[in-house]
Protein backbone atom coordinates (compact mmCIF):
# COMPACT_ATOMS: atom_id res chain seq x y z
CA UNK A 1 0.00 0.00 0.00
CA UNK A 2 2.48 2.32 0.94
CA UNK A 3 4.31 2.03 -2.67
CA UNK A 4 1.13 2.25 -4.25
CA UNK A 5 0.02 5.59 -2.08
CA UNK A 6 3.59 6.90 -3.16
CA UNK A 7 2.76 6.32 -6.99
CA UNK A 8 -0.68 7.64 -6.61
CA UNK A 9 1.57 11.07 -4.85
CA UNK A 10 4.07 11.41 -7.34
CA UNK A 11 1.39 11.63 -10.27
CA UNK A 12 -0.69 13.92 -8.21
CA UNK A 13 2.37 16.36 -8.12
CA UNK A 14 3.52 15.97 -11.75
CA UNK A 15 -0.15 16.95 -12.61
CA UNK A 16 -0.51 20.07 -10.18
CA UNK A 17 2.93 21.06 -11.70
CA UNK A 18 1.81 20.82 -14.74
CA UNK A 19 -1.33 22.47 -14.23
CA UNK A 20 0.32 25.42 -12.44
CA UNK A 21 2.90 25.89 -15.46
CA UNK A 22 -0.02 26.24 -18.20
CA UNK A 23 -1.53 28.91 -15.62
CA UNK A 24 1.66 30.58 -15.99
CA UNK A 25 2.02 30.23 -19.36
CA UNK A 26 -1.53 31.58 -19.84
CA UNK A 27 -1.00 34.03 -17.34
CA UNK A 28 2.40 35.16 -19.47
CA UNK A 29 0.30 35.32 -22.71
CA UNK A 30 -2.55 37.38 -21.11
CA UNK A 31 0.14 39.99 -20.08
CA UNK A 32 1.88 39.65 -23.13
CA UNK A 33 -1.34 40.40 -24.92
CA UNK A 34 -2.22 43.06 -22.95
CA UNK A 35 1.09 44.80 -23.66
CA UNK A 36 0.92 44.64 -27.35
CA UNK A 37 -2.48 46.66 -26.95
CA UNK A 38 -1.19 49.09 -25.15
CA UNK A 39 1.83 49.02 -27.40
CA UNK A 40 -0.64 49.61 -30.44
CA UNK A 41 -2.71 51.74 -28.83
CA UNK A 42 -0.25 54.45 -27.65
CA UNK A 43 1.50 54.28 -31.47
CA UNK A 44 -1.69 54.97 -33.02
CA UNK A 45 -1.95 58.12 -30.81
CA UNK A 46 1.62 59.07 -31.86
CA UNK A 47 0.21 58.86 -35.86
CA UNK A 48 -2.45 60.65 -34.45
CA UNK A 49 -0.42 63.68 -32.47
CA UNK A 50 1.50 63.17 -36.15
CA UNK A 51 -0.90 64.39 -38.21
CA UNK A 52 -2.54 67.26 -35.84
CA UNK A 53 1.08 68.46 -36.08
CA UNK A 54 2.00 67.52 -32.77
CA UNK A 55 5.93 66.52 -33.49
CA UNK A 56 7.01 66.55 -29.93
CA UNK A 57 3.60 64.65 -28.28
CA UNK A 58 3.92 62.43 -31.49
CA UNK A 59 7.25 61.15 -30.92
CA UNK A 60 6.92 60.95 -27.04
CA UNK A 61 3.79 58.33 -27.88
CA UNK A 62 6.12 56.58 -30.29
CA UNK A 63 8.72 56.49 -27.79
CA UNK A 64 6.18 54.95 -25.37
CA UNK A 65 5.46 52.13 -27.50
CA UNK A 66 8.88 51.28 -28.45
CA UNK A 67 8.96 51.11 -24.05
CA UNK A 68 6.13 49.45 -23.73
CA UNK A 69 6.89 45.83 -25.85
CA UNK A 70 10.39 46.21 -27.21
CA UNK A 71 10.69 42.46 -28.32
CA UNK A 72 7.66 43.20 -30.57
CA UNK A 73 8.62 43.40 -34.12
CA UNK A 74 6.75 47.53 -34.33
CA UNK A 75 9.43 48.39 -31.48
CA UNK A 76 12.18 49.37 -34.16
CA UNK A 77 9.45 51.04 -36.39
CA UNK A 78 8.23 53.43 -33.44
CA UNK A 79 11.70 54.31 -32.61
CA UNK A 80 11.98 55.50 -36.10
CA UNK A 81 8.67 57.07 -36.53
CA UNK A 82 9.46 59.16 -33.58
CA UNK A 83 12.98 60.03 -35.21
CA UNK A 84 11.38 61.17 -38.27
CA UNK A 85 8.22 62.99 -36.20
CA UNK A 86 10.97 65.25 -35.20
CA UNK A 87 12.44 65.48 -38.57
CA UNK A 88 9.20 66.39 -40.60
CA UNK A 89 8.94 69.07 -38.04
CA UNK A 90 12.60 70.66 -38.43
CA UNK A 91 13.51 69.54 -34.85
CA UNK A 92 16.94 68.44 -36.39
CA UNK A 93 18.87 68.12 -32.73
CA UNK A 94 16.14 65.84 -31.76
CA UNK A 95 15.60 63.46 -34.89
CA UNK A 96 19.36 62.89 -34.93
CA UNK A 97 19.33 61.97 -31.34
CA UNK A 98 16.83 59.48 -31.90
CA UNK A 99 18.25 58.42 -35.17
CA UNK A 100 21.49 57.50 -33.81
CA UNK A 101 19.82 55.87 -30.83
CA UNK A 102 17.73 53.77 -33.80
CA UNK A 103 21.16 52.78 -35.20
CA UNK A 104 23.05 52.24 -32.25
CA UNK A 105 20.20 49.46 -31.01
CA UNK A 106 18.90 48.55 -34.07
CA UNK A 107 21.99 47.44 -36.59
CA UNK A 108 20.82 44.67 -38.72
CA UNK A 109 17.18 46.45 -39.09
CA UNK A 110 15.81 46.58 -42.58
CA UNK A 111 15.16 50.02 -42.60
CA UNK A 112 18.74 50.91 -41.51
CA UNK A 113 19.50 52.61 -45.10
CA UNK A 114 16.77 54.90 -44.88
CA UNK A 115 17.89 55.89 -41.18
CA UNK A 116 21.40 56.44 -42.30
CA UNK A 117 19.10 59.08 -45.26
CA UNK A 118 17.32 60.62 -42.62
CA UNK A 119 20.48 61.04 -40.26
CA UNK A 120 22.22 63.07 -43.36
CA UNK A 121 18.97 64.98 -43.96
CA UNK A 122 18.89 66.13 -40.37
CA UNK A 123 22.24 67.47 -40.77
CA UNK A 124 21.63 68.96 -44.42
CA UNK A 125 18.39 70.55 -43.57
CA UNK A 126 20.25 72.63 -40.89
CA UNK A 127 22.76 74.55 -43.56
CA UNK A 128 21.75 78.15 -43.21
CA UNK A 129 25.36 80.17 -43.65
CA UNK A 130 28.31 77.98 -44.72
CA UNK A 131 30.78 81.39 -44.26
CA UNK A 132 30.25 80.51 -40.33
CA UNK A 133 29.36 76.71 -39.59
CA UNK A 134 30.21 74.00 -42.03
CA UNK A 135 29.84 71.14 -39.30
CA UNK A 136 26.21 70.36 -40.53
CA UNK A 137 27.64 70.02 -44.21
CA UNK A 138 30.73 68.10 -43.19
CA UNK A 139 28.15 65.72 -40.68
CA UNK A 140 25.84 65.57 -43.35
CA UNK A 141 28.12 64.59 -46.21
CA UNK A 142 30.13 62.11 -44.24
CA UNK A 143 26.81 60.43 -43.67
CA UNK A 144 25.64 60.46 -47.21
CA UNK A 145 29.32 58.95 -48.22
CA UNK A 146 28.68 56.14 -45.36
CA UNK A 147 25.17 55.40 -47.31
CA UNK A 148 26.48 55.38 -50.95
CA UNK A 149 29.26 53.36 -49.57
CA UNK A 150 27.05 50.62 -47.80
CA UNK A 151 23.82 51.13 -49.54
CA UNK A 152 24.58 51.33 -53.05
CA UNK A 153 21.54 50.09 -54.71
CA UNK A 154 19.34 51.95 -52.91
CA UNK A 155 17.50 54.70 -54.02
CA UNK A 156 18.94 57.01 -50.90
CA UNK A 157 22.28 56.21 -52.18
CA UNK A 158 21.33 58.02 -55.92
CA UNK A 159 19.82 61.25 -54.05
CA UNK A 160 23.06 60.82 -51.21
CA UNK A 161 25.13 61.32 -54.23
CA UNK A 162 23.31 64.32 -56.05
CA UNK A 163 23.00 65.95 -52.34
CA UNK A 164 27.14 65.33 -52.27
CA UNK A 165 27.64 67.73 -55.75
CA UNK A 166 25.89 70.63 -54.11
CA UNK A 167 27.75 69.95 -50.70
CA UNK A 168 30.57 70.47 -52.37
CA UNK A 169 29.61 73.45 -54.43
CA UNK A 170 28.93 74.70 -50.64
CA UNK A 171 32.17 74.08 -49.68
CA UNK A 172 34.19 75.52 -52.96
CA UNK A 173 32.17 78.67 -52.18
CA UNK A 174 33.52 79.26 -48.91
CA UNK A 175 36.85 78.54 -49.83
CA UNK A 176 36.74 80.88 -52.84
CA UNK A 177 35.16 83.20 -50.27
CA UNK A 178 38.27 82.96 -48.10
CA UNK A 179 40.77 82.58 -51.09
CA UNK A 180 39.27 86.13 -52.34
CA UNK A 181 39.38 88.24 -48.83
CA UNK A 182 43.36 87.06 -48.80
CA UNK A 183 43.63 87.94 -52.68
CA UNK A 184 42.02 91.21 -52.13
CA UNK A 185 44.67 92.00 -49.09
CA UNK A 186 47.74 90.98 -51.11
CA UNK A 187 48.08 88.11 -48.83
CA UNK A 188 49.74 86.07 -51.57
CA UNK A 189 50.62 82.56 -49.45
CA UNK A 190 46.86 81.97 -47.87
CA UNK A 191 45.04 83.07 -50.93
CA UNK A 192 47.23 80.03 -52.79
CA UNK A 193 46.25 77.74 -50.13
CA UNK A 194 42.65 78.39 -50.74
CA UNK A 195 42.92 78.21 -54.38
CA UNK A 196 44.84 74.79 -54.22
CA UNK A 197 42.01 73.07 -51.84
CA UNK A 198 39.39 73.90 -54.45
CA UNK A 199 41.62 72.53 -57.15
CA UNK A 200 42.46 69.24 -55.09
CA UNK A 201 39.54 69.06 -53.46
CA UNK A 202 36.34 70.40 -55.86
CA UNK A 203 37.91 70.18 -59.16
CA UNK A 204 34.37 69.29 -60.12
CA UNK A 205 33.17 72.71 -58.89
CA UNK A 206 32.10 75.90 -60.99
CA UNK A 207 35.02 77.37 -59.10
CA UNK A 208 37.45 74.99 -61.21
CA UNK A 209 38.75 77.28 -63.51
CA UNK A 210 39.10 80.50 -61.98
CA UNK A 211 40.53 78.93 -58.87
CA UNK A 212 43.42 77.26 -61.65
CA UNK A 213 43.65 81.48 -63.04
CA UNK A 214 44.14 83.05 -59.48
CA UNK A 215 46.89 80.28 -59.16
CA UNK A 216 48.72 81.44 -62.37
CA UNK A 217 47.98 85.03 -61.34
CA UNK A 218 49.57 85.13 -57.82
CA UNK A 219 52.42 82.57 -58.56
CA UNK A 220 53.49 85.31 -62.13
CA UNK A 221 52.83 88.25 -59.57
CA UNK A 222 55.50 86.60 -56.77
CA UNK A 223 57.77 85.78 -59.49
CA UNK A 224 57.26 81.76 -59.47
CA UNK A 225 56.83 81.92 -63.18
CA UNK A 226 56.93 77.88 -63.64
CA UNK A 227 54.60 77.29 -61.11
CA UNK A 228 52.34 79.84 -63.02
CA UNK A 229 52.98 77.79 -66.42
CA UNK A 230 52.47 74.73 -64.87
CA UNK A 231 48.86 75.99 -63.65
CA UNK A 232 47.90 77.32 -66.63
CA UNK A 233 48.51 73.92 -68.65
CA UNK A 234 46.52 72.68 -66.57
CA UNK A 235 43.83 74.96 -67.20
CA UNK A 236 44.14 75.13 -70.87
CA UNK A 237 43.85 71.41 -71.28
CA UNK A 238 40.72 71.47 -69.16
CA UNK A 239 39.11 74.82 -69.88
CA UNK A 240 40.57 75.87 -72.94
CA UNK A 241 37.34 77.52 -73.64
CA UNK A 242 37.20 79.29 -70.56
CA UNK A 243 37.31 83.01 -70.02
CA UNK A 244 39.97 82.33 -66.92
CA UNK A 245 42.07 80.63 -69.07
CA UNK A 246 41.87 83.51 -71.81
CA UNK A 247 42.71 86.02 -68.72
CA UNK A 248 45.69 83.69 -67.71
CA UNK A 249 47.27 83.81 -71.58
CA UNK A 250 47.32 87.48 -71.13
CA UNK A 251 49.52 87.24 -68.19
CA UNK A 252 51.70 85.33 -69.16
CA UNK A 253 51.32 86.86 -72.97
CA UNK A 254 51.28 90.75 -72.91
CA UNK A 255 50.53 90.92 -76.26
CA UNK A 256 47.43 88.56 -76.46
CA UNK A 257 43.92 89.84 -78.00
CA UNK A 258 41.41 87.27 -77.01
CA UNK A 259 39.12 86.32 -79.55
CA UNK A 260 35.15 86.79 -79.30
CA UNK A 261 33.16 83.45 -78.24
CA UNK A 262 29.74 82.32 -77.75
CA UNK A 263 29.56 81.99 -73.40
CA UNK A 264 27.73 78.24 -72.61
CA UNK A 265 24.92 79.16 -70.34
CA UNK A 266 25.28 77.91 -66.79
CA UNK A 267 22.29 76.23 -65.38
CA UNK A 268 20.38 78.00 -62.82
CA UNK A 269 21.20 75.98 -60.13
CA UNK A 270 25.01 76.67 -60.36
CA UNK A 271 24.20 80.49 -61.14
CA UNK A 272 22.70 79.87 -57.88
CA UNK A 273 25.61 79.18 -56.09
CA UNK A 274 27.81 81.44 -57.71
CA UNK A 275 25.57 84.11 -56.80
CA UNK A 276 26.75 83.28 -53.19
CA UNK A 277 30.58 85.55 -54.06
CA UNK A 278 28.94 88.04 -56.14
Amino acid sequence: MNIFFRIILFVAIILLSNCNKNKDTKLETIQEKKLEDQMVSAYNDGVAKFNEGDAILAAKKFNEAEILFPQSEWAPKAALMSAYSYFTYSYYSDSIFELKRFINKYPNHSQLDYAYYLLAMSYYEQIIDETRDIEPLLEAKKNFNFLITNFPETDFALDADYKIGLIDEILASKEMYIARYYLDRAKWIPAINRYKVIVNDYDSSIYIDEALHRLVEIHYKIGLESEAQKYAKLLGYNYLSSEWYKKSYKVLNKNYKSPKINKKRKSSLLKKFKSLLE
